[in-house]
C-alpha cells in the first residue's frame, strides 16, 4: 500500500459524506452550502448549491435521485426536478444536529445525530439512529448510540455496521427483510479514536477518519487496527472510490468549530492508493 497522502484539491472549508458516484467522487460542504465532485485528477464541478442549511450526509434513491441531509434544520432534502424537497423531517428523532447517512438498496436511509450541542461543549449523551423509509415515513431504528456517525452496509445487505464518535469504536446490527434492526453487537473497539465518517472494503475492513487523531486507519471485526496513516490535518471522513476502487479519498479541515473553518477554504481532499477495493454501501 502507498501510504503517503497525496493533494487532490484545497479550498474546502468543511468536507463531509464522500460518496464515489458515476466516475466522480461527491462531498458536500457544510460552509460553502454546496455539494461538489471531483475527479480522480483533480478537476472540481458545483453540483448543487444555494443550501439554506449546512448538507451533510448524501445518498442516492433507487431511481438515482440525490438525498441530502439538512444538518441543522434536521431533515433530508431529495431532488424533485426543481431542486430539493423535503423528503423527511427527522425532529422527532434527531435530538441535535444530523450528520452522516446510508442508504440501502431499497431505498431506505439509516440517518445519524449528535444527541447533543457538541459545538457548545455541552455534555454528550445517547442518540437514536434514525430510519426514514422510501416513503419518507420515519422511526427510530436504534436508540441510544453515541454519536452515531459513520455507517456501512455490507455487501449482501444483511449488516449495518454504525460507527460511534464518542464510543470508541463500532456497534453492528442485522437488518431485516423489513429495514428493521435487530441483534446489536460490538463490531470492533477503536481505543483512543473517534470513528466519523467510513468506507468498507471487499476484505472486510473499515477505513475510518479519526476525529481526534489527524489520521486514517483501518479496522477489521474483532478489533484489530491492520493500518494507520497520518494525515497533515484532522480528518472527517473518507471513502473509497476510484476506477478500482483502491483509492482511499481523505477529508481534512483545520477543525469542527465554525469559526475555525468557515468561509477560510483551508480544508482539503487527499488520496492513500490501498490494497483492498471498496465493497458495499455507501
Amino acid at each position: 500500500m502507498k501510504e503517503e497522502p497525496q493533494l487532490l484539491i484545497g479550498g474546502v472549508d468543511f468536507g463531509e459524506g464522500p460518496r464515489w458516484h458515476d466516475g466522480r467522487l461527491w462531498y458536500s460542504d457544510f460552509f460553502q452550502r454546496a455539494v461538489y465532485s471531483v475527479t480522480v485528477d483533480g478537476e472540481r464541478r458545483v453540483e448543487h448549491d444555494g443550501f439554506d442549511d449546512r448538507p451533510s450526509g448524501l445518498g442516492w434513491m433507487p431511481d438515482g435521485r440525490l438525498v441530502v441531509v439538512s444538518m441543522t434544520k434536521r431533515q433530508l432534502l431529495i431532488e424533485d426536478g426543481d431542486g430539493f424537497a423535503v423528503h423527511a423531517d427527522l425532529a422527532d428523532i434527531a435530538s441535535w444536529y444530523c450528520n452522516d447517512m446510508v442508504i440501502d438498496a431499497d431505498g431506505n436511509a439509516y440517518v445519524g445525530n449528535f444527541g447533543f450541542d457538541l459545538e457548545s461543549g455541552a455534555t454528550p449523551t445517547g442518540a437514536d439512529l434514525a430510519l426514514v423509509r422510501p416513503d419518507g415515513s420515519i422511526e427510530v431504528a436504534a436508540p441510544g448510540l453515541l454519536f452515531p456517525n459513520g455507517s456501512v452496509i455490507t455487501p449482501d445487505g444483511s449488516t449495518l455496521i454504525v460507527g460511534e464518535s464518542f464510543g470508541g469504536g463500532y456497534e453492528a446490527f442485522t437488518i431485516g427483510d423489513d429495514a428493521t434492526l435487530s441483534d446489536k453487537r460490538r463490531w470492533a473497539d477503536t481505543p483512543n479514536m473517534a470513528p466519523d465518517g467510513c468506507s468498507l472494503d471487499a476484505d472486510g475492513g473499515i477505513w475510518l477518519a479519526d476525529a481526534i487523531g489527524s489520521q486514517v486507519a483501518r479496522v477489521t471485526e474483532g478489533g484489530t487496527i491492520t493500518d494507520q496513516v497520518a494525515m497533515p490535518m484532522a480528518t472527517f471522513a473518507c471513502a473509497l472510490g476510484g476506477d478500482d476502487g483502491t483509492t482511499l479519498f481523505v477529508l481534512c479541515a483545520p477543525g469542527s468549530q465554525p469559526d475555525t473553518v468557515q468561509g477560510k477554504g483551508a480544508g482539503a481532499i487527499y488520496t492513500i492508493s490501498v490494497a483492498h477495493p471498496h465493497a458495499g454501501r455507501p
